[in-house]
């Protein structure tokens, strides 16, 4: 929040947290001006204009002389960087037909977007990836059509209610409410044999604003790409789970690779989809199931047949992770980590070379700097990872590869992907909410001239305001008015490259972005994704995708400069609490749930309430479960808080004095401590997902889930599994506040037990 020039020079007079002494504090305030100065939106502009020329689909050549070119960048600025190759099990299209069959008059859905003039889609001499989602299955089917809506768990819910079964039909999504690849997983489980996604117009295109090229929103003819392969059972390669492909020569037949959809799948664009839904018949949707576009939405079957065929090369294809280093000069065996993705559906302009972009600025202002004479003291890994799109697969097989050494190095791991004019988010690791703060109250937001904490403080206050606010807002408004709190990060799922270190490792991560005012929703996996596109209507002059660069290369910064270890664990402690609230809150709705829905079966109101000349169903009866036993777990999270209280107040007030030996010892307690959170056991059903605390949803997809074992036990009424994970929680959370009463006593000079092995 420092405007004048004033302020700053009377702030270096000054301990920052009473942490920081003046002469540091200048001395890092110094140096972040060198790296602003380094970073010009003009530079950024145009390497998108480069990365974006052509497509950038995994296997595509421009895919890979994009990788060869950020390589030659890293190098020519002065990082030791090379390109880690790998071979990856990746689908693309060899054939693909939907149509809807006659009489009276058969349709076939175009599965090509076409080019826009002036735009890059029409200068392009490469093809453009034909609609497709990797990870569907290869078949050849006809069925009756059947609207399932958003296809999530409430909607086959509604369908039960409404009579309506879709086992041995095809079926129709629309895009929004959930993650993509839930909706042909859940059509697959409730007896589908195909699955078309399409997006309505309600959700990204004239309901919203004005469409592509006359607006952001999307065109007609836009069709949204993507990945269906179930990510909530693990992300990476299909065919090598829990292990690199560069540790196994034994790859899973295409038929047990259990993250591959059983059904073929194909996205459509909302001009074609208006042709398929008017064909549906059966009774009208309910009002929350209708889209916009102008016809009236009903559930079916279609009078007549679908015909959705699907053939796919699924050879392997070579993928290039280009990875860079510069090496710290006092504590090198200790790693801050910062990447964002090179690949894309299409040419990908805003998703994701928006991020990539920013991710180069920093790495060349940081060499700048190294050119200077400037060293970090722990070493800064920067990585531009192939292969996100189809199922974070360039990231996931790396660290997989790496993680004995990750486990052992690596401190914070720094995200990014698509990016756009707005407000500062950052989602990750909650021990890290401190650091975000400090970095938001110091840079300035390019709009308004106060600092990026402060107007994001002023949106989730006015946010708060806005009728049926949710209490979630309201309780981050309460704490955005306080000066003396930090403002609350949102917690992480998965969607993109940080999955693999925060959900598998239990390496704490950062996901950060700019959003709200510039929108690509519109264009977003389609062909128009483009340079014209976002520097029209994401984020013109490339002022935000330079601000993600300032911000993000200042976390880096900080984390890989100071000496003391920058998590700040009251924080993490309060959303704990606060989770523990939510899920206790959970388990007394759904017992009350158990109740009405008892009391309305054996009165037969739902049969009573029905229109009777209509087709109805009975939901299906839910099961009355024990009380969970939360006493483990309160415990564990009292324990936490004390902990954390005396942790912040015993490093703000000995960690400045410490000497060299007890600093190294510190260090080394803190820099795994989050890995206490992610014990091997995993998840239920899902090993992989190691992290306790974080993890997406089983049905939510990218979407978090906060102490997901407990959490989602409730909600599917696995009460046997909340009790155990009620208690593996605990002793994950009493081992995070073993390590932290060990660090008390080093910072203290207390007794204590033995100090953890890896500070010896």
């Amino acid at each position: 929040m420092r405007n004048l020039t004033w302020l700053f020079a009377a702030a270096c007079l000054l301990f920052t947290n009473a942490i920081f002494a003046a002469p540091a504090r200048c001395d890092e305030s110094a140096l972040e001006h060198k790296f602003d100065a380094s970073i010009r939106p003009g530079d950024l502009r145009e390497w998108m204009k480069l990365l974006a020329a052509e497509p950038n689909q995994v296997g595509s050549p421009h895919n890979r002389a994009n990788a060869e070119r950020i390589l030659a960048w890293f190098k020519q600025w002065g990082w030791d960087a090379h390109i880690e190759t790998l071979q990856v099990l990746y689908p693309t299209p060899l054939s693909e037909t939907l149509e809807l069959l006659g009489p009276p008059r058969p349709f076939r859905a175009t599965l090509q977007e076409p080019p826009i003039p002036g735009d890059t889609s029409a200068a392009a001499t490469e093809p453009a990836l034909p609609a497709y989602v990797a990870y569907q299955s290869d078949g050849d089917v006809s069925a009756p059509l059947v609207y399932v809506n958003y296809g999530m768990q409430d909607d086959y819910k509604t369908l039960q209610r409404l009579g309506v079964s879709v086992k041995g039909r095809i079926v129709i999504a629309r895009y929004g409410s959930g993650w993509r690849g839930l909706k042909p997983k859940l059509a697959q489980e409730h007896g589908a044999i195909g699955c078309i996604i399409y997006s309505d117009p309600s959700e990204d295109g004239y309901s919203v604003d004005e469409t592509y090229p006359n607006g952001p929103m999307r065109p007609p003819r836009g069709i949204q790409r993507g990945s269906v392969a179930d990510m909530t059972l693990y992300p990476g390669d299909p065919a090598t789970p829990q292990v690199s492909t560069a540790q196994t020569a034994r790859r899973f037949e295409i038929a047990q690779a259990k993250t591959i959809v059983k059904i073929p799948v194909l996205p459509i664009s909302y001009a074609d989809a208006r042709v398929f839904m008017q064909s549906l018949g059966g009774r009208a949707v309910p009002r929350t199931w209708r889209g916009t576009l102008p016809i009236t939405y009903h559930v079916g079957p279609s009078a007549v047949p679908v015909h959705l065929a699907v053939r796919s090369d699924w050879s392997p294809k070579p993928i290039y992770n280009v990875i860079a280093m510069l090496k710290g000069a006092r504590w090198p065996e200790q790693w801050v980590m910062r990447g964002n993705h090179h690949d894309a559906w299409v040419f990908g302009a805003s998703d994701p070379m928006s991020g990539q972009v920013a991710l180069l600025a920093e790495a060349r202002a940081l060499g700048a700097l190294a050119a200077q004479g400037w060293r970090p003291k722990r070493t800064i890994v920067y990585a531009s990872w192939d292969a996100e799109e189809p199922g974070l697969l360039g990231s996931t097989q790396w660290a997989q590869t790496h993680a004995g050494e990750l486990r052992k190095k690596a401190i914070l791991y720094v995200n990014s992907d698509s990016n756009a004019r707005g407000f500062l988010y950052v989602a990750g690791s909650h021990d890290f909410q401190h650091l975000v703060n400090q970095v938001a109250a110091d840079v300035i937001d390019p709009e308004t001239g106060v600092s990026i904490g402060r107007r994001l403080r002023a949106k989730l206050r006015v946010e708060a305001l806005e009728p049926g606010a949710k209490e979630h807002i309201k309780e981050m408004a309460r704490a955005a008015a306080d000066p003396n709190r930090d403002v609350p990060i949102e917690a992480l799922g998965s969607g993109s490259d940080f999955s693999v270190f925060l959900d598998h490792l239990g390496i704490p991560a950062l996901d950060v972005t700019f959003a709200d005012e510039g929108d690509s929703a519109g264009v977003y996996h389609s062909r128009y994704d483009t340079f014209e596109h976002h520097s029209r209507f994401v984020d013109p002059g490339f002022v935000y995708d330079a601000m993600l660069a300032r911000t993000a290369g200042r976390i880096v910064l900080r984390a890989a400069d100071s000496d003391l270890p920058v998590q700040r664990v009251q924080d993490f402690a309060e959303a704990v609490s606060g989770y523990l609230a939510e899920v206790r809150k959970l388990a007394s709705d759904r017992r009350e749930e158990v109740e009405t829905q008892a009391a309305l079966l054996r009165d037969r109101a739902f049969q009573l309430a029905a229109d009777p000349t209509k087709t109805h169903g009975l939901p299906t009866p839910l099961e009355r479960g024990p009380h969970v036993e939360f006493a483990s777990l309160e415990d564990a999270v009292d324990r936490l808080k004390r902990s954390a209280k005396a942790y912040d107040e015993a490093l703000a007030r000995h960690g400045p004095a410490l000497d060299a030996a007890r600093l190294a010892r510190l260090q080394a307690l803190m820099l795994d401590i989050d890995q206490t959170l992610a014990p091997a056991a995993g998840l239920p059903g899902r090993p992989w997902y190691r992290n306790l605390i974080y993890a997406p949803g089983r049905f939510t997809g990218y979407g978090a889930k906060t102490l997901p074992g407990v959490r989602e036990a409730i909600e599917e009424q696995r009460w046997a599994d909340a009790n155990r994970y009620a208690r593996l929680t605990a002793d994950a959370l009493n081992a995070y506040c073993e390590r932290l009463d060990q660090a008390i006593a080093l910072l203290t000079g207390a007794p204590s037990a033995p100090v953890h092995a890896s500070a010896l």
